[in-house]
């Protein structure tokens, strides 16, 4: 997971416009909530919540699972709930581009719109 761009706005807006990849992002987001790998001994989870690690105690792909997407959702505070449009004004997606994959997308961006202002 070396080589992760940073939480800046400028990649934010590449996950939004689907510039950067789905495994890139996973692993954005499986840093932020403390995942780490190592090739010789797999996934540590020991830094993870555990509210996480009881669910995942290897960290999910949030593009194609829905649950792990809601558990993500209902992890932002609700002062951070519109942080998309708050800080990056995104206005949404088009009615004819609302497929689970995009909204997952906006979730994560919005997730770690979250975590940077929490954390910062």
């Amino acid at each position: 997971m070396a080589d992760l761009p940073p939480l800046t706005d400028e990649t934010l807006w590449a996950m939004i416009r689907d510039e950067i990849d789905d495994t890139t992002m996973n692993q954005l987001v499986w840093r932020c909530l403390g995942y780490t790998y190592d090739p010789a001994t797999g996934w540590d989870a020991s830094a993870v919540d555990e509210a996480w690690k009881q669910d995942y105690a290897e960290p999910p792909n949030f593009i194609e699972s829905r649950p792990a997407t809601v558990k993500l959702t209902r992890s932002i505070p609700p002062e951070n709930k519109q942080l998309l449009k708050e800080e990056l004004g995104f206005e949404g997606y088009k009615v004819g581009e609302l497929v689970p994959r995009k909204t997952r997308r906006a979730t994560i961006v919005n997730w770690l719109l979250s975590y940077r202002r929490l954390n910062s």
